[in-house]
């Protein structure tokens, strides 16, 4: 990995640092920029997921949830989650526009010394056509409903990289100014057509960076229910079962004997 520029003693879009403190005792550097876009910053929402991260509710017993698993964040900026995630033994992967790749990389370069999985960081751009996907163990997302026109190819995104065993976990801050509620109200409408979800409750966030206007969700792709039509063939005694679902041409040959339960349905 090529080395991550250090930051110039005088140059002002180098002179704060968030620390976050790990349950080990631990301190994770994550470095903001003074000026720029909103993935300059660490947001409450990235902290709040961040600490979750480490909650026995979270981590469960013996190795940690995340050791050895595949996590992808979505929208990292700092990449402060992500990086978390990769503390715990998480093979990561933080994502952002091409803009914050540098943030990214000095950040990981910052924090390698505490990494018990692995970290690296790549360009996404939500909405893109993906090559190749591999679906993750887990997809991290930290204050990432903010624009209308995101929504859109934020869940398209998430559609393609996300399989049926992919968990996702959205942390976001809810505001109350301007358009704020609108974009929220419309994210769940639109999350809903493809994905189930539920709240993690408020007990169950660390102790200590909680907030009741900031909110975990686990997200999960819907089960896909099959609609097929139903053949019956006298002379072979068979059923064909021609599935409806668009795109999907699978026909299963069932022989009478070995389909009495749908025998039961099905008029002759």
């Amino acid at each position: 990995m090529a080395a991550a520029p250090e930051p110039a003693a005088e140059d002002p879009l180098w002179s704060f640092v968030r620390v976050l403190e790990k349950r080990d005792g631990t301190v994770l550097r994550l470095q903001q920029y003074g000026s720029g876009g909103v993935g300059c910053v660490v947001w409450d929402a990235a902290i709040v997921l961040s600490k979750y991260l480490e909650t026995p509710a979270f981590s469960g017993g013996g190795a940690h949830a995340l050791s050895r698993r595949s996590v992808l964040e979505l929208g990292s900026g700092t990449g402060a989650v992500g990086l978390m995630a990769a503390t715990l033994g998480a093979d990561v992967v933080v994502t952002d526009l091409e803009e914050l790749q540098d943030l990214l990389k000095m950040n990981i370069s910052m924090n390698k010394h505490l990494v018990t999985g692995s970290v690296q960081a790549k360009v996404l751009k939500w909405g893109e056509e993906l090559e190749d996907v591999t679906s993750p163990d887990y997809i991290l997302m930290a204050d990432c409903i903010y624009y209308e026109e995101s929504l859109e190819p934020l869940l398209k995104t998430l559609k393609d990289l996300s399989g049926s065993e992919t968990c996702i976990i959205c942390c976001y801050e809810q505001r109350t100014m301007g358009k704020n509620p609108e974009i929220e109200k419309k994210y769940f409408e639109l999350l809903q057509l493809d994905f189930d979800f539920e709240e993690i409750p408020l007990d169950k966030h660390d102790e200590e960076y909680r907030s009741e206007d900031i909110h975990i969700i686990y997200i999960k792709r819907k089960k896909s229910v099959r609609a097929f039509t139903v053949v019956h063939t006298q002379r072979s005694h068979q059923l064909i079962l021609v599935c409806g679902l668009r795109n999907c041409r699978h026909e299963t040959l069932f022989h009478l004997t070995h389909a009495p339960n749908i025998l039961g349905k099905v008029k002759m």
